[in-house]
């Protein structure tokens, strides 16, 4: 029998964690984050240890949004081409944009390792051509790539490809190295655990109603407020309306990973040969990889209404197996959703609301890296450091348009590019 459609693997091999109480009554605190996923425990981690009081406020539980239930994909660079970046902000800051998604990772591995994080980092990352446009995107990306003294990367003709992937849907691929995968949630409760230790005081079950982002922040739940020098706002597509500026600025996208049974060794590496996360080069991607315990992951679909598929197996099975029809016979253990925030222009949004008040959000599908480095910049910046932050926070992101029909038009506007990735 199937699992139910709200599980998620990730929640099934969770590392054991003590649920933290929810707010009660008034506080006090330097710091005061909205949201413990990625962004929120980075910057409370890096601010704990930098010697300043930390609070956070998470509405559900620790790793309850995108960064327990993402691909798992640590990815290069931000989403889309660097020159897109130098366009904007010039070659000199570009380069500081490069070397911030470069250092995005490294993060990762640092913390991985000093921390003793068990969420089973690995590293390799395959960009997989669908079609013969894609093969000159490809080029054009080792190019980049090269030119920003990245690598190596390697470009594989089809064979090599499908010496990689099991797949005859792919015609060619780029080798990534430097990119990877790991288990989403267990290492945001790495982190979690991490932030705790270092000092930071946290609350779950615990959503925030209301915010001061003026001289003096607060941020207020039903059951309490915490005042605080500083305010931090890193709950990205679950902030919701809560500081309507923001909400205008990104797209909630719902995206859907399906979880087959464990594979075994043999079979699984006649998938993915290597043990490397994939995606495609389309513009609604999918991706994949394999977890821990040989299960195929794999991920896509993304839906920009607001309605979930009845069934979210059917949902999903075809298109995994659109992919690996050689799948038709495995059961399918567990399929689940979650929201990601994208802005118009799929480059992240940071910023500052008054004085006193940070955010960080809209990583565009690049947010497990670059949501951890993203609340480093702005722990960086409270503490007086804002040469990198202020660089990130020059991007001007236009809010998507329609108003309260901007639902609908985006999901309107997703049926051409639906239409352009089917062309050859």
């Amino acid at each position: 029998m199937n699992a139910g459609p709200t599980e998620s693997c990730y929640a099934a091999t969770a590392n054991a964690w003590e649920r933290q109480p929810p707010l009660a009554g008034d506080h006090v605190t330097d710091v005061c984050i909205v949201g413990a996923g990625y962004t929120g425990l980075s910057a409370a981690l890096e601010l704990a240890e930098r010697g300043f009081k930390v609070t956070v406020l998470e509405a559900e539980t620790i790793g309850w949004g995108a960064s327990g239930r993402n691909g798992g994909q640590v990815c290069t660079g931000p989403n889309g081409p660097m020159e897109k970046v130098e366009r904007r902000l010039g070659k000199a800051d570009a380069r500081i944009v490069w070397d911030v998604t470069e250092a995005a990772k490294d993060l990762i591995r640092t913390r991985v390792e000093h921390f003793g994080i068990d969420c089973d980092l690995k590293w390799g990352y395959l960009h997989a051509a669908v079609k013969p446009g894609h093969l000159k995107e490809m080029d054009e990306m080792a190019a980049e790539y090269a030119a920003y003294g990245y690598g190596p990367v390697e470009i594989l003709d089809t064979d090599a490809m499908r010496a990689q992937v099991g797949s005859e849907r792919f015609i060619g691929g780029l080798s990534d190295p430097g990119s990877g995968h790991l288990h989403p949630l267990n290492y945001c409760l790495g982190l979690a655990r991490a932030a705790k230790q270092a000092g930071v005081t946290l609350y779950e079950d615990s959503p925030v109603i209301g915010v001061d982002t003026g001289p003096s922040p607060a941020a207020r739940t039903a059951a309490g407020t915490v005042k605080a020098r500083f305010l931090v706002l890193a709950g990205n597509a679950y902030l919701g309306d809560l500081v309507p500026r923001l909400a205008r600025r990104i797209m909630p996208v719902t995206s859907y990973i399906l979880a087959t049974e464990p594979l075994s060794e043999s079979r699984a590496r006649t998938l993915i040969a290597n043990d490397v996360a994939v995606s495609d080069l389309n513009f609604i991607v999918d991706y994949f990889r394999l977890s821990a315990d040989r299960r195929m992951l794999f991920g896509g679909r993304a839906s920009y209404t607001t309605l979930a598929p009845r069934d979210l197996f059917q949902f999903m099975r075809p298109r995994m197996l659109r992919v690996f029809p050689q799948l038709d016979d495995v059961r399918l253990a567990y399929c689940w959703g979650g929201k990601i925030g994208i802005t118009v222009d799929r480059l992240p949004d940071l910023g500052r609301i008054g004085p006193a008040t940070y955010y960080a959000q809209g990583y565009s599908g690049h947010g497990v890296a670059l949501s951890g480095m993203c609340g480093k910049l702005i722990a960086e910046a409270i503490a007086g450091q804002t040469e990198r932050f202020d660089v990130m926070a020059r991007f001007k992101h236009p809010p998507f348009p329609g108003g309260k029909l901007r639902t609908p038009l985006l999901a309107l506007g997703m049926l051409y590019y639906r239409l352009k990735d089917a062309l050859p």
